[in-house]
């Protein structure tokens, strides 16, 4: 399974995050991907995919994908209109909740609030999580969703963050199968490990913001993406890869986009 996540496309082909434009660094993520892995069975796109919140840009992330093969499946970030991104992903078959796949089950969050930064789960998420996880007790799980439901050691990014996260904890603990929580919006690697679950955030496939920094600032590491071999008995590994032959140049003095 592949995961890649927080591309930001823009309606206009040239369109550029602080410096990068952002379908060529989607593009080759993508390059990277069938290059090392070859193509996915699934790929979990977890957020912030248009930066705009266009239909053209949402029409240009299926196609993008539909190099890979196989099946995908959208969330919702800050930078979407969830709307607009539950319609195209219908159409490309990409806008299902769960999935039961290599004997795992997948279970997708929408933690997207209108117009704000940060993430919150409205009560109909959390029932739908409670539901889903109840629904498959014995089959290990995956939950995904955009924002970080954990403070990852960043101020700034802290205040952005899931916050109603105790609420969302509360339904996971309650459901040991829960293996993995896995979200996007950070752009950058993180692993730990939260009472026997393992959380995971991946770099975006632009720019990458800098760990544990206190203000908003951003590094210039290579687009990246996280790819996961799953095994029907619960056990998994996991790994991140970066677009390293890509060249950009990046805004490293912004203060935000």
């Amino acid at each position: 399974m592949l995961q890649i996540t927080d591309p930001h496309l823009m309606a206009h082909k040239d369109g550029a995050l602080l410096g990068v434009v952002t379908r060529d660094s989607l593009s080759a993520v993508i390059d990277e991907v069938l290059s090392v892995h070859g193509q996915p069975d699934l790929v979990l796109a977890t957020g912030d995919l248009a930066q705009d919140g266009s239909e053209t840009a949402y029409r240009v992330f299926g196609e993008s994908l539909s190099r890979l093969g196989g099946d995908s499946a959208w969330m919702s970030g800050n930078h979407d209109n969830a709307p607009v991104l539950r319609e195209i992903a219908g159409e490309y078959q990409a806008d299902r909740r769960q999935i039961l796949q290599s004997g795992w089950h997948f279970v997708l969050l929408d933690s997207s609030v209108p117009g704000k930064v940060f993430g919150e789960l409205a009560e109909t998420e959390l029932d739908f999580l409670e539901s889903a996880l109840s629904e498959y007790p014995d089959t290990p799980t995956l939950v995904a969703l955009h924002h970080h439901p954990v403070d990852i050691g960043s101020d700034w990014m802290e205040k952005i963050g899931l916050k109603n996260r105790d609420a969302f904890w509360r339904i996971v603990d309650r459901h040991p199968q829960v293996r993995v929580v896995l979200w996007g919006h950070v752009h950058q690697e993180y692993e730990r490990t939260r009472n026997g679950i393992q959380l995971f955030a991946t770099p975006s496939t632009c720019i990458q913001f800098t760990a544990g920094s206190s203000g908003f600032s951003v590094e210039p590491l290579a687009p990246g993406y996280r790819w996961f071999e799953f095994k029907s008995n619960g056990e998994f590994t996991t790994e991140i890869r970066r677009a390293s032959a890509f060249e950009f140049e990046l805004d490293e003095n912004s203060s935000g986009y």
